[in-house]
């Protein structure tokens, strides 16, 4: 494995790259940044620090533009990209990714194998807070746990921060925005508040990778990330699903449909 610079300096001046979406030193906080030049590849870092989901960037072609593009990935990054890769909203070769614990060893990889095998070897260590959290929302009575989540979702002021943070999120009309018919009220309620996060969640069933992209960009902390583990869990347990698909895309001939009763 070689160093991250270097290797950015390469692929530069071998020109199989004209831009390369990683991190930079922030104010607080390492933040995307996007690499156009040989020049630019001093700013680049890796460590610990980059919790950002760049994979929020591999559908905007408004930002990729037409050439070939580098990705410095995170595992989060990585497990992204195969979700994306799953639903035909990337192609295997279209990126490079640019994988490794630290700036001081990556590597490179374009195929999804490799890709794969590197995801499945580099899971991320559970978050003992969001674990805990958790377990004390699932420990409570169901009428408890209704109340809790009404409290805490009639915060929302509807900024749609986490749909725009999040990499799965790539609908380029979103329910919240049709009118005709109005599915969604647009304005920020109780009632429209619910149903905004519980159709966001539907949606992201089977396919979330739990990044927590979401819950780092809600301006008022609402535990969002955690509605929708839960359901992956759920869905896991009851059909067998992982973050790997479609669940309201996906059915069985042979399901019994129980569901119905």
């Amino acid at each position: 494995m070689s160093n991250l610079k270097e290797t950015a300096r390469s692929l530069f001046e071998e020109r199989k790259l004209k831009l390369i979406i990683g991190y930079q030193e922030g104010t607080r906080r390492p933040r995307p940044f996007f690499c156009t030049s040989v020049d630019d590849v001093s700013q680049l870092i890796l460590d610990d620090r980059c919790k950002n989901n760049i994979a929020v960037y591999l559908t905007r072609k408004e930002v990729l533009g037409d050439g070939p593009v580098g990705v410095v990935a995170t595992p989060k990054v990585l497990r992204s990209a195969l979700q994306l890769l799953s639903e035909n909203q990337i192609r295997e070769g279209e990126f490079l990714f640019i994988v490794g614990k630290d700036a001081s060893g990556v590597e490179v990889m374009a195929d999804k194998a490799a890709v794969q095998a590197y995801a499945d070897t580099h899971p991320d260590a559970p978050n003992p807070k969001v674990e805990q959290r958790l377990h004390e929302i699932e420990a409570m009575p169901r009428e408890e746990r209704w109340k809790f989540w009404e409290s805490e979702l009639s915060k929302c002021i509807r900024c749609y921060a986490c749909r725009a943070a999040c990499p799965l999120c790539y609908c380029e009309r979103c329910i919240v925005e049709v009118n005709c018919p109005q599915w969604i009220d647009p304005w920020a309620a109780p009632l429209s508040n619910m149903e905004w996060q519980i159709n966001r969640v539907m949606h992201m069933a089977g396919r979330c990778i739990g990044c927590g992209a979401c819950y780092e960009a809600c301006p008022l902390d609402l535990p969002i990330n955690l509605l929708t583990k839960e359901l992956s869990s759920e869905v896991a347990s009851d059909f067998g699903q992982t973050a790997s698909g479609n669940v309201l895309s996906t059915f069985s001939p042979a399901d019994k449909e129980n569901f119905f009763k």
